[in-house]
């Protein structure tokens, strides 16, 4: 088929989902790194200021422990999550009657908003948790959780955890399913414990699920937001507040637009480079395997 025919056949199937994309996703983030060299206000921009923005971010206190507290955050919760995750479909792929009932009740909290599951939370550590600590004599939970930095730090990594294995569970039960059955009982025939054929055999095979629910994980730990706020709004004095949360407040609370642009143009470059460095540690230990 002449080259012209292929063209106007990707024109006319092309044009219409690139189009959206670059008006939805290229153009925005265009306009957003320019903005990032002058003194936007939020209403109109009068004048180029090259990197100060970035040099006014950098200097930052607030933004770096913000950093650490996000990098902290992320780490944490990308392994609990996984961990839980990859339990939980262990068991639901286990010879159970209630298998089905389990995987629903499991997957549930991933259906629950962001600002809904916070508030639902905010009221079991400052009320519902504090009383029964009251009640029981348990001294060490009578204190809200999120009265304190170190604790409020634990009570978003649960609530995460709790919100995201669900999901994280659906896509390792698609890949425990589709390991071939005959290598299972050949490990089996072997006299391979069970624990030896989930080391050995099992999560080998699962590699590809490894790594999309590890860049998930790790993407959505950057990005957390409506939890952060509904949770803890930042508190107390800012320091239980992660990297898109202080972006958000930075710009539309402060009025710090030039400056929180800035700061968003450099979460997305430290998420990019995450994100590739898992993916392409993943994909080697694919190959390997």
């Amino acid at each position: 088929m002449p080259f012209g025919k292929h063209l106007k056949k990707f024109i006319f199937f092309a044009a219409l989902p690139l189009s959206v994309f670059a008006v939805v996703l290229v153009y925005p983030f265009i306009q957003g790194l320019i903005l990032t060299f002058t003194n936007f206000d939020g209403f109109e921009t009068t004048k180029f200021v090259g990197w100060d923005n970035y040099v006014k971010s950098f200097q930052d206190p607030n933004f770096w422990a913000t950093l650490q507290f996000t990098g902290g955050f992320v780490v944490v919760s990308l392994v609990a999550i996984n961990v839980v995750a990859f339990g939980l479909a262990l068991i639901v792929t286990s010879k159970l009657r209630s298998s089905n009932i389990l995987r629903t009740f499991f997957f549930v909290p991933n259906l629950i908003g962001g600002v809904v599951l916070g508030v639902i939370w905010q009221f079991i550590f400052n009320s519902a948790l504090t009383s029964l600590a009251t009640k029981f004599g348990w001294a060490n939970l009578t204190e809200s959780w999120l009265n304190e930095t170190g604790s409020a730090f634990w009570a978003l990594i649960i609530v995460t955890v709790w919100q995201s294995s669900g999901y994280m569970m659906i896509i390792y039960i698609t890949g425990i399913i589709s390991i071939e059955q005959d290598v299972l009982e050949a490990a089996r025939i072997d006299g391979a414990s069970a624990l030896r054929t989930l080391v050995s055999v099992k999560i080998p095979l699962m590699a590809q699920a490894f790594t999309i629910s590890l860049f998930l994980t790790l993407r959505g730990g950057f990005m957390a937001y409506d939890v952060n706020v509904a949770l803890t709004g930042g508190g107390p004095f800012r320091t239980t507040e992660l990297i898109s949360m202080h972006i958000f407040e930075d710009a539309f609370r402060f009025g710090n637009f030039g400056t929180g642009q800035a700061k968003a143009v450099i979460m997305f470059l430290l998420v990019a480079i995450a994100a590739l460095v898992q993916v392409s540690v993943s994909k080697r230990m694919e190959v390997q395997r």
